[in-house]
């Protein structure tokens, strides 16, 4: 079975997908300048956490357009 009709069988919209993608920026930029107030040790892992955070934001993206092409059919 197609995974993204599977998705949108379940009601998954693109614009939901597009949301997930700026949410996961917006976590990531959290995440970056929580990190700057931290010692070297903390300031690896916050740094680390938001880098594995920002790579969600083309997955969200690219989700959202293939939604967006399964909403045309």
């Amino acid at each position: 079975m197609n995974p993204v009709r599977f998705l949108s069988d379940l009601g998954v919209q693109s614009k939901h997908a597009y949301w997930g993608g700026f949410a996961s920026i917006v976590i990531a930029l959290v995440a970056w300048l929580a990190s700057q107030g931290k010692d070297s040790n903390d300031k690896a892992q916050s740094d680390r956490w938001g880098i594995f955070i920002g790579h969600w934001a083309p997955t969200f993206f690219g989700l959202g357009l293939a939604l967006k092409l399964e909403e045309k059919k």
